[in-house]
């Protein structure tokens, strides 16, 4: 038998039709190799002992030496292109699987309160004021992200044709602005946010309390740097 709650939970879990979310962002994500060597030995010997090889299977299958492999799974020798080129079709996975444990640098940026860059775009002509507070190129995500605070004074102007490639967020800090997004207006005032595909027009339509600040985070696919 149901309990109450859990009959009237269930109806209103059916109209949303919203599933759950599956991430869970306390998990802990398998320890990465600061070593290649030792990220690559790690990865042939996992996918060997998957396919319930021995060494000396893994060895007659590649042609490499019983000892090139075990030096190879010790991390104590950098293996050839076309070693890795062997054991990747002896074990039936891609070359690019051995480098999945290797943790590569990864950067981050500090900006203290009132040092971002200040900088030129489209709005600027306007009177908006942009201060860009970070940027990472050439990321492993594949998106760059653009996180912009935004002023608006007495001098600035209403500009509601905002057009560009990706995804918007913005988040209302101080004042009160009606921002245009495609036909719908939205009156935003601290605490409010707003998440939109950016490739409608969009913008502040009308100041109505200022000075306004708010955070404005872009993101978008990451160029290839192959031309």
């Amino acid at each position: 038998m149901k309990s109450k709650r859990e009959a009237a939970e269930q109806p209103e879990q059916a109209h949303s039709g919203r599933a759950p979310f599956s991430q869970d962002p306390h998990a802990v994500r398998e320890p990465k190799e600061n070593n290649l060597e030792m990220a690559i030995g790690h990865e042939v010997r996992a996918y060997r002992k998957k396919l319930g090889i021995t060494v000396t299977d893994l060895a007659a299958a590649t042609g490499i030496s019983l000892g090139m492999l075990s030096k190879i799974e010790n991390g104590n020798i950098s293996p050839s292109l076309t070693t890795l080129q062997s054991l990747s079709r002896a074990l039936g996975v891609p070359l690019t699987a051995f480098f999945r444990r290797y943790e590569e640098p990864r950067n981050a940026v500090f900006v203290k309160a009132g040092q971002g860059i200040e900088l030129e775009r489209r709005g600027t002509r306007a009177g908006h004021q942009y201060n860009l507070l970070g940027h990472i190129d050439n990321n492993t995500s594949g998106v760059i992200v653009e996180p912009y605070l935004i002023t608006l004074t007495a001098d600035s102007d209403t500009f509601p044709t905002f057009q560009h490639e990706g995804m918007e967020f913005l988040y209302m800090l101080e004042g009160v602005v009606v921002y245009r997004h495609g036909d719908q207006l939205f009156q935003m005032e601290p605490g409010d946010s707003l998440f939109f595909d950016a490739d409608a027009p969009h913008g502040p339509e009308q100041l109505v309390k200022l000075p306004s600040k708010y955070l404005s985070i872009i993101t978008y696919p990451q160029r290839s740097s192959k031309g």
